[in-house]
């Protein structure tokens, strides 16, 4: 099977007045149809500034990004991009910030917009289409910046840190409905995150990046053994323990 993605021998630094800054150095991996794949590194490695490259928001100094055999660019529809705030706007309603996308690039046609009725039923949002922003709790609200990144019918997601902003009881709850959204909707989805745990219980791979310049120390493989998954189920799994400790041990050597 051909990779949706391609990462090849990727580079970039930042350049000020100070000097140059690598950030990131050679690094090379595929995102397969379907997968998730979670990346994990120290704090400041460069992990969002992989996200950026991915979107086309940064250009690569050496190295090639590829989807489906073509450079991403900058506002690319093939790919949505869910940041750590969910960015949603007070003065619309919920309905309103969700159709934003469509609305934006002249989409609103009757199917996408069927289908977002859809997903408000689904994921319980409809009886609080009328409502604003501030009057959702932040599980809802990131429900919502879900649905808004999803009525536009990308290809692969990409997620910075999505819940990071939420309490953990919280943070736990969305992390498995978004993990089983995604697992319905069919969407490869590239996840960066602080949090060993999250990373394990959601990713089909885990990429772990050295400090920086960050480069791939190593790839991990997630099989728990179960065969109906789900973020929440794989926490329990009897494999779990043993993954939290060979990616904690890797990481640990960077800090």
């Amino acid at each position: 099977m051909k990779p949706l993605l391609e990462i090849r021998d990727v580079s970039l630094s930042y350049h000020t007045s100070a000097g140059e800054t690598p950030a990131l150095s050679h690094l090379t991996f595929d995102l397969m149809p379907g997968e998730f794949l979670a990346v994990v590194g120290p704090s400041g490695c460069g992990k969002s500034t992989l996200l950026n490259l991915i979107c086309g928001l940064l250009s690569a100094e050496e190295g090639t990004i590829l989807m489906n055999d073509t450079v991403p660019s900058p506002g690319d529809p093939r790919i949505g991009y869910m940041l750590q705030k969910d960015h949603l706007l007070e003065w619309r309603t919920i309905y309103q910030n969700v159709t934003l996308g469509l609305e934006i690039r002249r989409e609103l046609t009757h199917a996408k917009l069927e289908y977002i009725e859809e997903m408000l039923c689904t994921y319980g949002l409809d009886k609080f289409r009328n409502a604003r922003p501030s009057q959702l709790s932040g599980g809802m609200r990131q429900r919502a910046a879900l649905i808004r990144t999803l009525a536009l019918k990308p290809e692969l997601l990409l997620l910075d840190e999505p819940f990071s902003a939420l309490d953990y009881q919280t943070r736990l709850n969305v992390s498995d409905d978004i993990g089983r959204i995604l697992k319905k909707e069919g969407k490869p989805a590239i996840l960066v995150t602080h949090d060993i745990s999250e990373a394990i219980s959601m990713a089909d791979r885990v990429i772990i990046l050295t400090k920086r310049p960050a480069t791939v120390a190593r790839i991990v493989t997630i099989d728990l053994g179960l065969t109906d998954r789900t973020p929440l189920s794989s926490r329990n799994a009897p494999q779990f323990k043993s993954y939290f400790n060979l990616i904690w041990k890797e990481l640990n050597q960077y800090v």
